[in-house]
């Protein structure tokens, strides 16, 4: 029932309760009015009884020649003093007008009247007397009830606040206290003497528990259990995955003891003079031994996480030919990850965009994509077949963005393909490079590839002739897909080993100009020619500048990410070498000799630009701190900007 019924009742309730009580309110009005006129009347009635009685008393006394008032009957009985005072302060006949029947009696103007006519006189006297006293005698009351509600005030009392004054010291306080020092210092004595008896026994029974236990004489394993035990892949997975938790905490270098906010080394007193500082360098005993590093690659998500490639061990068959090995700065003893392939792992690199994987491009041609979340195997790998690569795959790069990329890969078949991550079951698209200047065939063999950045269509790549050509993969207005027949970049007299663009970043833009590494012992700079720009003419474009300083093979160069100016090359005699074009061209910034002096095949820039990896043949990874060359000055854009400039003019000019 809502509450709106319920007073709905209540309200009709209320007004019975009211009609009821008018109700009552009339009935008890009509009877004291009946009980009114019933008291009249009995008033009247005996009003009238009594002034008769009266008036033939005193008329049987005046024919009796007596007093009125004085007669026998009725009045003698009385015969008290009250009595007779009452009588003689009656009014006599003449005052009433009574007289004797026949007795004549005169009026106030001499007339005289009969009797008659006096008894009958003194009778409507006395009818009209009698009526005037019982209108007087009789008045109404009538009660009248009212309705009220009554109201319920909760008023809290009227709070006294008395104050007493009191001695606020408990009774007894002075009196002597019941124990004396002595005995209190002597029960806290005995409290502590049997806790300490209660420890010792209970170190005593657990002493004799572990003796009982150790007594218990505890089966021994059989060796096949410890076997089984040992090698169970539940036991092994939890030592690899535990052990590296420990040896990462165990490599941590953070001291806390030093305080880093003054900014400077107080233990590099003995390095002060070396601009380059060597770090570490990873080795694994079972993974790296007789085998040469690839390549190398940094992780884009996690800075301290880099991948190393290797070819086969030639002194063990049993293992796989290919390895891809993931090294954290934090677990220097052994690899993060280890990941197997079927064929010599020629190139690898970490995702751009997909942090967990790993991507290699095999000497067999194909392309295995490994999972940090996943066991040692390729998750993905494209067939062994004509729809992908049949010859080694030394490049690889990865164009677009977040939600549309594609990985491009190039081959010494004359290949290149673009794929997509989750199909490798046939490349996205085919791309095959030709060039007529070619004399047995017209296949140009890839060894290297770039994109500039904020570029996916249009790429370069050096071939083993030493030329490099521009190309692109899809058709454009006034060219085809594939090379761009008209620019040959000449100017390598071997192999080109490394081509890498510089990076967009800086208030100048420098992304136009590459670097190119080569056998013939040379680093060179080029200007890439724009697709927009390129005519129909045959045209050979020369570099910048060469850099002749290397003494052997140079395998690989890259522009630093944090430096316009700064560059690095590692060539077949173990040099480490950094130039930097703004302070000088022909001689190397900062040179250092890396390893036991084994070739280097690869150079890798972490995303900062402060450190650098580098791979040796010897199998090892060696790592190196930069420090303060990896940090530009101001002016350095507008200083290479310059130089760059000079270089052009002496490139259009070279007489003067």
């Amino acid at each position: 029932m809502s509450a709106m019924e319920r007073r709905k009742q209540e309200l009709e309730m209320k007004r019975q309760k009211l009609a009821e009580l008018r109700r009552a309110r009339e009935e008890r009005k009509a009877v004291l009015e009946t009980q009114s006129t019933r008291t009249q009347s009995s008033t009247t009635t005996s009003s009238s009884a009594g002034r008769d009685r009266r008036a033939i008393d005193d008329l049987v006394a005046l024919v009796l020649g007596e007093r009125p008032g004085s007669g026998t009957g009725s009045s003698s009985d009385r015969g008290s003093d009250a009595g007779s005072d009452a009588a003689s302060s009656r009014p006599t006949s003449s005052n009433y007008g009574y007289s004797m029947p026949g007795t004549p009696v005169s009026d106030s103007n001499g007339n005289r009247l009969s009797m008659t006519s006096t008894t009958q006189t003194a009778a409507g006297m006395a009818s009209a007397s009698t009526t005037t006293t019982a209108v007087a005698a009789a008045p109404q009351y009538v009660a009248e009830l009212s309705e009220f509600q009554t109201v319920v005030a909760d008023i809290p009392p009227l709070e006294h606040v008395v104050y007493s004054k009191e001695i606020q010291t408990a009774e007894g306080s002075f009196d002597a206290p019941q124990k004396s020092e002595e005995e209190i210092r002597q029960e806290i004595m005995e409290e502590i003497e049997q806790l300490e008896k209660q420890r010792q026994a209970q170190l005593e029974e657990e002493r004799k528990r572990a003796e009982q236990e150790k007594n218990e004489e505890t089966p021994d394993l059989s060796v096949e259990e410890k076997k089984m035990i040992l090698t169970s892949p539940e036991f092994l997975s939890f030592v690899d995955t535990s052990s590296k938790f420990v040896e990462r905490a165990l490599n941590e270098t953070y001291d806390f003891m030093k305080d880093y906010t003054l900014g400077v080394d107080v233990d590099s007193d003995e390095n002060t003079g070396k601009r380059v500082k060597f770090m570490c360098d990873f080795w694994d005993e079972k993974w790296s031994r007789n085998r040469s590093v690839t390549d190398v690659n940094w992780s884009n998500k996690y800075p301290e996480l880099l991948v190393s490639s290797y070819n086969k061990n030639p002194a063990t068959v049993n293992d796989p030919d290919g390895v891809a090995l993931v090294w954290n700065l934090h677990l220097l003893e052994r690899p993060e990850f280890v990941f197997h392939s079927q064929s010599d792992v020629l190139s690898v690199m970490f995702s751009k965009f997909h942090p967990n994987y790993v991507i290699g491009g095999t000497y067999s041609g194909q392309i295995v994509l490994w999972d940090t979340r996943a066991k040692s195997l390729p998750v993905l790998k494209t067939p062994l077949s004509a729809g992908g690569h049949t010859h080694p795959v030394y490049s690889l790069e990865m164009v677009g963005t977040q939600n549309a990329h594609n990985l491009i890969t190039a081959s010494t078949d004359g290949f290149v393909c673009s794929w997509q991550l989750d199909m490798l079951a046939q490349p996205q698209d085919y791309l095959e490079l030709l060039h007529p200047s070619h004399n047995k065939t017209d296949e140009v063999s890839v060894t290297c590839l770039g994109f500039p950045d904020n570029e996916t269509t249009t790429f370069w790549v050096g071939t083993e002739e030493g030329n490099v050509y521009q190309a692109g993969r899809y058709d454009q207005a006034g060219s085809k897909a594939g090379i761009n027949q008209a620019d040959t970049y000449k100017g390598h007299y071997g192999a080109v080993t490394g081509l890498h663009f510089h990076p967009l970043f800086g208030s100048v833009d420098f992304s136009d100009l590459f670097l190119t590494s080569s056998v013939d012992w040379t680093v060179k700079l080029w200007r890439s020619k724009s697709a927009s720009k390129s005519s129909s003419q045959p045209t050979e474009v020369v570099p910048l500048y060469s850099f002749e300083h290397a003494d052997d093979y140079v395998y690989d160069v890259k522009w630093s990410p944090s430096h316009p100016a700064l560059f690095g090359s590692v060539d077949g005699t173990g040099q480490f070498d950094l130039w930097n074009l703004n302070a000088d061209t022909e001689e190397p910034y900062v040179s250092t000799s890396v390893g036991s002096g084994r070739a280097l095949n690869k150079l890798a820039w972490d995303k900062e630009g402060n450190k650098t990896a580098i791979g040796s043949s010897d199998g090892r990874v060696y790592l190196y701190d930069i420090g303060e060359i990896a940090t530009p000055k101001q002016d350095e854009w507008h200083l290479l900007q310059k130089n760059v400039s000079e270089m052009i003019a002496n490139q259009e000019n070279p007489g003067k």
